[in-house]
């Protein structure tokens, strides 16, 4: 439970956490040195230098009252104790303090108000407040003394030194540490660039370098993204040369059939568009998000344009409206993207009768909603509906005629190569499928 609650309050980078790794026993050793050093020099050699003042100043009090009168107290102590360099002076009641008094920072000034009055009965109250002077009021037989002498005389000299030493050379070796630590991680930021970079489509140039660790790292990530782009390519070239040798007969069964009556024609050429449909669907999946760079663009132009677009070739879909107060452009790559929007809007209007598409944009994020009037997909079976090739053909509508399942597939691929993600969800407005590609800015 402990743990799970100072799990909260951790640092997320590993930057961070190194930082606090090396902090943290530095910090301690820091406060347990100060503490030993507290405990051995402040309270335990101030501790005998007061029980050394303490006899000077009983051997004071008995000079003052062997004084003959009050106005002589001063004098006697002068010239009988002159080397011990205290003064005694006789004061009112008035001008004694009611209490000890000591600045919050004077730490050996707790040993000596707690050791003073201990050996020295007669004492009433003690001010340390004053620079570099203590101030001890007595009572004698001439009444209320003031004893004064110089605080080095109890008090170590330059008890700060050490915690000045301590603070500076800590202070040192920590920034010394953080820079040879910052190299140290910087060839993990490369690599988590070059992977993030990867993952969304883009080679970024990477060398391994760093630790043994990390160039091991380094070298399994490059290791990796070679075989995968190998897999990639070879996926591409054989997916295009199946589809590219399929488009001749198909080309030739299409001149084939315009020569037919039309009665027999009809049904023949709706099996070809649909063949036609699914090639280029194939085709359309093999691309995926890798065509093109990131460029600035502005999401609301981007999708009046692709709207406007499926308008002319005879979808009903209209632009729903903009949301949020962000402004600006964002870095996309529009050629996927109108491919995604397209195949979003495709399936709303293939399984509903109408779409709408609205933007939402912020400074934190981007929100492009494709929301349809259809049947709509059950939530149980929504991450299914994204992954390739799959059809719900029991949830949504055949009517206009069903597609390969791969549009919702190649939109979910398209938005992680953005650093986004594909959202399914129902329209409380439409009543049917909401599908919502969300990426940060």
């Amino acid at each position: 439970m402990f743990f799970g609650w100072l799990k909260q309050y951790m640092p997320r980078s590993l930057y961070a956490r190194a930082v606090l790794i090396l902090l943290l026993p530095v910090v301690v050793l820091q406060i347990v040195v100060t503490i030993l050093f507290l405990t051995r020099h402040f309270e335990d050699v101030t501790r005998q230098m007061a029980d050394t003042v303490s006899r000077e100043l009983r051997l004071v009090l008995d000079i003052v009252d062997s004084a003959p009168d009050r106005g002589s107290v001063a004098g006697e102590v002068v010239s009988r104790l002159g080397q011990l360099a205290l003064t005694a002076t006789p004061v009112t009641d008035a001008d004694v303090p009611p209490r000890h008094m000591r600045d919050w920072y004077d730490f050996s000034g707790r040993v000596i108000l707690a050791r003073l009055p201990e050996d020295v009965p007669d004492t009433r109250s003690v001010d340390l407040t004053e620079d570099r002077r203590v101030h001890v009021y007595v009572d004698s037989r001439h009444g209320p003394v003031r004893l004064s002498f110089d605080r080095r005389r109890i008090s170590a000299s330059n008890p700060h030194q050490l915690f000045v030493n301590m603070l500076f050379f800590g202070g040192l070796v920590t920034f010394v540490a953080i820079l040879y630590l910052r190299n140290q991680l910087r060839p993990i930021k490369r690599l988590a660039r070059a992977a993030e970079a990867f993952g969304r489509g883009r080679n970024e140039p990477y060398t391994p370098a760093g630790a043994i660790e990390v160039r091991s790292a380094g070298n399994a990530f490059l290791d990796m993204r070679a075989r995968i782009e190998r897999q990639i390519e070879q996926r591409t070239l054989m997916l295009s040369g199946v589809s590219h040798d399929l488009r001749t007969p198909l080309t030739r069964m299409r001149l084939s059939l315009s020569m037919l009556e039309d009665s027999e024609r009809e049904l023949l050429e709706q099996d070809v568009d649909d063949m036609q449909r699914m090639l280029d669907a194939f085709l359309n999946f093999v691309k995926g998000a890798g065509e093109g760079e990131p460029q600035p663009v502005d999401p609301h132009a981007l999708v009046h344009e692709v709207v406007e677009e499926a308008r002319r070739a005879g979808r009903d879909v209209s632009v729903a409206g903009s949301e949020g107060d962000g402004t600006g452009m964002v870095k996309l790559n529009a050629l996927t993207m109108r491919r995604a929007l397209d195949n979003l809007i495709s399936n709303a209007v293939r399984y509903g009768a109408r779409a709408e598409v609205s933007v939402m944009l912020s400074d934190k994020a981007l929100r492009i909603r494709v929301e349809d009037d259809g049947p709509g997909i059950p939530a149980e079976r929504r991450e299914e509906a994204t992954r390739p090739f799959t059809r719900l053909d029991p949830s949504r509508n055949q009517d206009q005629g069903g597609g390969v399942g791969l549009g919702l597939a190649i939109a979910t691929d398209i938005a992680r190569a953005h650093g986004g993600v594909l959202r399914l969800g129902s329209s409380q407005r439409m009543g049917g499928l909401q599908a919502d590609i969300v990426i940060a800015r």
